[in-house]
């Protein structure tokens, strides 16, 4: 399975494998795969019996790699795998991303001429990871593999399990010119991947494999196996992560908002791959890290030197509204889309619906590669950079060294005064723009409030998440009328400039649909706001 990347490269194809590794000695025997596969039901069952599955003739391949990586392994650190392999049947360049339990993203570019340089690609999508640090060769593994594949009458490759022989070895660098190969060390790993079957044929055989003596690999690849735990190297541009302490309201007020905004820059951080390979939910995840530090540094402001998070901030409402414009389109096609398939005439939209779909995958598609576009910028990277520098150095102000307990409540309590003087200005005025406004603005407030105390419940628990679900209950009420709003605008602009007569007639029968809907979301905001002004859910708050 692989899809093509974007802005970054159009030539890039990234594959998703899911698969599970296991240790294994020389005196294991595999069985047969069709053996393996008797406990995996659904993978074998017919509506008339048994489906036949057959073991294709074995192949033996010899794979060489060269594993790249900065001088003090920036890419393992972050879990990440940059090679360059010849044999198999992939080789090439390889850049693997983990992608979840037993899966990984594999980007992929042909082998090209330059077996040392890392391409240019390649080097940007490592790049808020390896700092534009050099990347050199760091180890080279050399795999013996036999590969056995799983496939029905058919001739469907549904899983193959690969038998690896490894031999590899460190480079350390020299002082002059060239590297030297450490010791060389050598195992055995059995690998089973999914290529077209269902999910549960790798669980039973997964079983069968343990019920047989083997045991899940602790490394998540060859380079981690030979680098081991205690050899990954530490970005030395970031602090090493110190072991976590309990935080009371005893703690100075600094060191509790600093563990939020250490969580937040690690996500800015993870995200950066995902995005770039269009992950679902990745824009998402850290357009909202990027939102929860700036609410942070605005709402705990007093805390921290204001020539230092001043411009911090700024940097941070562009990156969020960058992200926020991939986020919004891909918004606004999901929600087209689910509208036309709750549609109770939706039977007489077919062309129509694929014209809409098209258009707004097309609109998504441009907002994405924008956002490539400036992850690539040497303003997002200067971002990151301070953001690190941030965590790594605060500059906190005395008032930071006070109790937590007697500072931050004050500062949650002042964020929602903001929300309370939003909301009772809009409901003084008319309907109109100018209200809308107002509930636009109450709704950003709203989600401060929420995150406020979201970044402080380590130390007062219940009670913030009391009143953090209440201020998320208000800013999702406010946040599903101008939702709708915004949902009324862009359907309206589609009408306009869509070529086809029948998609401008579906956007004006979704327009009347999302005008009823707007009228529930009024209800909402009013049961939400009435209980987000109980006592019991600002007792905490003094």
């Amino acid at each position: 399975m692989f899809t093509f990347l974007g802005y970054t490269s159009r030539m890039a194809a990234v594959h998703r494998e899911v698969a599970k590794k296991y240790e294994a000695d020389e005196a294991f025997e595999l069985p047969a795969l069709t053996d393996l596969v008797l406990g995996a039901d659904d993978a074998r069952a017919t509506s008339d019996g048994l489906l036949p599955l057959a073991e294709g003739t074995a192949a033996r391949q010899r794979l060489t790699a060269t594993y790249f990586d900065t001088e003090d392994l920036r890419l393992a650190s972050a879990g990440l795998t940059l090679r360059r392999r010849t044999g198999g049947d992939d080789a090439g360049w390889h850049l693997e991303v983990p992608a979840g339990a037993d899966a990984r993203s594999e980007v992929r570019l042909p082998a090209g001429r330059g077996a040392r340089t890392v391409p240019d690609t390649l080097r940007k999508l490592v790049r808020v990871h390896s700092g534009g640090a050099e990347l050199r060769p760091v180890a080279e593994i050399v795999t013996e593999r036999t590969v056995r594949r799983l496939v029905d009458p058919t001739g469907q490759v549904l899983a193959e399990v690969a038998d690896d022989r490894v031999t590899a070895r460190r480079l350390l660098p020299l002082d002059g010119s060239g590297d030297a190969a450490g010791a060389a060390t050598s195992w055995r790993e059995i690998e089973v991947g999914l290529v077209g079957g269902d999910p549960h044929l790798l669980e039973g055989v997964d079983a069968r494999l343990r019920a047989d003596g083997l045991t899940a690999a602790d490394a998540t690849s060859k380079l981690a196996h030979l680098l081991g735990t205690g050899a990954v190297g530490t970005d030395k541009r970031r602090p090493r992560p110190k072991k976590a302490t309990k935080l009371t309201a005893k703690t100075p007020a600094g060191e509790v908002v600093l563990a939020h905004l250490r969580q937040q820059v690690a996500q800015v951080r993870s995200q950066d791959l995902p995005v770039r390979l269009d992950a679902p939910d990745a824009v998402h995840k850290m357009r909202v890290a990027t939102r929860r530090l700036r609410s942070a540094l605005t709402t705990f402001k007093p805390l921290f030197t204001a020539e230092v998070v001043r411009p911090l901030r700024g940097e941070l409402k562009w990156l969020a509204g960058e992200l926020g414009a991939a986020r919004d389109a891909e918004v606004m096609r999901d929600r087209v889309s689910q509208a036309v398939g709750t549609d109770d005439g939706n039977a007489e939209h077919g062309p129509a619906a694929t014209i809409a779909d098209q258009e707004l995958g097309q609109a998504y598609r441009k907002a994405h590669d924008r956002v490539l576009a400036e992850l690539d910028g040497e303003r997002y990277h200067q971002l990151v950079a301070a953001l690190d520098g941030l965590v790594a150095t605060p500059p906190l102000t005395e008032r930071a060294a006070a109790p937590a307990g007697k500072v931050l409540p004050r500062l949650v309590a002042r964020s929602f005064a903001g929300v309370r003087a939003l909301v009772e200005d809009a409901d003084a005025r008319p309907a109109g723009p100018e209200r809308e406004e107002l509930l636009h603005d109450a709704r950003k407030a709203a989600k401060a409030s929420r995150y406020a105390a979201e970044s402080v419940d380590p130390v007062f628990g219940q009670d913030a998440t009391t009143f953090a679900q209440a201020m998320e209950a208000v800013q999702e009420a406010l946040g599903e009328h101008q939702d709708s709003v915004l949902t009324r605008e862009r359907l309206r602009d589609l009408a306009r400039h869509t070529s086809s007569t029948e998609a401008a007639f579906l956007y004006g029968r979704l327009h009347a649909l999302e005008e009823a809907r707007a009228e529930q979301t009024q209800q909402h905001f009013d049961d939400a706001w009435t209980a987000a002004r109980r006592t019991s859910v600002h007792r905490w708050l003094r």
